[in-house]
């Protein structure tokens, strides 16, 4: 009896989910470091937003290499800085800037997962290597991967902190084994930029996205993007410290279950938006962001009344909103780039949405000076004004 033979996708799958796992398994052990490594509310939330520093440089350089060059080599060697990054961050419990190197790290392999990653998926999902994807496949597949990457090994992540030794140190070392089990399967996918012309001039030139600058890009997608991940900042990193002094030895668990909540949520939401029949227009968008507009105003109830309960519903709301908007963003994105930059232009939307990420670094730092329920009340006002910009944009496009 032959054996059933593995779909392309799935062997570029494991590796993006585990990139995705490397970025955001961090989360969960905010209190750890306060606690157990003595460093500050500011320094923590640093150290969360830290792999921004490197993912946006990992999804613009990495996406105009491998548009040049292929995939697969670009995508390996994310997945060795995630390797590297556990490492220095399952050593560095004592040492600032090692954790910050580590988080940068970590981040590169993020910004490779959502630029080559969810491109080479995409490519793998369509003829000639898949012949019966659905025509959102290429969106919903990569798309999916990341969320449950990022909700599961917080998960995970969250439970070994919470009731295993070594929370500083375990949950890498089980990033760091699954991580190196993915990239051997990785390395047995196919290259799909067979066909790519003949490079010319220094590689940094394909740096320039001119599908950037395309009219539905500009006026729908980015001004949504940085709700994608602002939402999930919100809900597990800005929730959890609002009510953490109701919460004792249990705050690690509670951002665990807001974090998983919060993906967990993103997740089935994004497995039954391609059913709907808005799914690849722009006024996906624009319900998107009427749905984070309300998930942010609920956060700020949420904060105010310091109730653990309703943080909970607040970051499955606040999931949904984002599970929504992160793919309806794609679709566009698919929709207006070319082969040649559909990595570039994935690459551009993916660093929009991380800024997002750099908000409760942001709002802790306000702290002192305002307390979260008023920056949250200025976070939903801008809110607001993003979702009127959507709006128009869409009409116009």
């Amino acid at each position: 009896m032959s054996a059933v033979p593995v779909r392309p996708w799935l062997r570029v799958a494991p590796a993006t989910f585990m990139l995705a796992w490397g970025g955001n398994h961090f989360t969960p052990l905010l209190h750890v470091y306060e606690t157990i490594g003595h460093y500050a509310p500011w320094q923590a939330n640093l150290l969360l937003g830290m792999y921004v520093f490197g993912l946006i440089p990992g999804l613009l350089i990495a996406a105009a290499l491998s548009d040049r060059h292929g995939r697969k080599g670009v995508f390996l060697f994310g997945m060795v800085a995630t390797v590297v990054g556990s490492v220095l961050l399952a050593c560095g419990l004592d040492s600032f800037p090692l954790l910050c190197l580590g988080r940068v790290l970590a981040g590169i392999g993020v910004g490779v997962a959502m630029s080559v990653g969810t491109s080479w998926m995409k490519e793998l999902s369509a003829p000639p290597f898949d012949l019966t994807a659905s025509a959102v496949a290429g969106a919903r597949r990569p798309s999916l991967t990341l969320t449950t990457g990022f909700a599961l090994g917080a998960g995970v992540t969250g439970i070994l902190a919470q009731y295993a030794p070594g929370p500083a140190l375990l949950p890498y070392l089980v990033h760091l084994g699954l991580s190196l089990a993915a990239l051997v399967v990785a390395c047995f996918a196919p290259e799909t930029r067979t066909d790519r012309a003949p490079a010319e001039g220094p590689w940094w030139r394909d740096l320039r996205v001119p599908a950037a600058g395309h009219r539905r890009f500009a006026r729908v997608v980015v001004p949504a993007s940085p709700w994608v991940f602002g939402a999930a900042g919100i809900a597990y990193a800005i929730l959890p410290a609002s009510v953490e002094h109701h919460l004792g030895d249990s705050t690690t668990l509670y951002a665990t279950v807001l974090t998983v909540v919060t993906l967990g949520t993103g997740a089935v939401v994004q497995t039954i938006t391609p059913r709907w029949t808005w799914v690849g227009r722009s006024r996906a968008v624009v319900i998107a962001m009427t749905a984070m507009s309300a998930g942010i105003l609920a956060a700020v109830i949420a904060a105010a009344l310091q109730s653990p309960v309703l943080g909970i519903a607040v970051a499955a709301f606040l999931g949904g909103a984002y599970g929504l908007l992160v793919i309806a963003g794609l679709i566009q994105v698919q929709r207006i780039a070319t082969a040649a930059d559909l990595a570039g232009l994935t690459g551009v939307y993916y660093a929009l949405a991380y800024l997002g990420f750099l908000l409760p670094t942001v709002l802790a730092a306000l702290l002192p000076v305002m307390s979260y329920p008023v920056s949250l009340t200025v976070v939903f006002a801008v809110c607001l004004v993003c979702l009127g910009a959507v709006t128009a944009g869409s009409r116009r496009s």
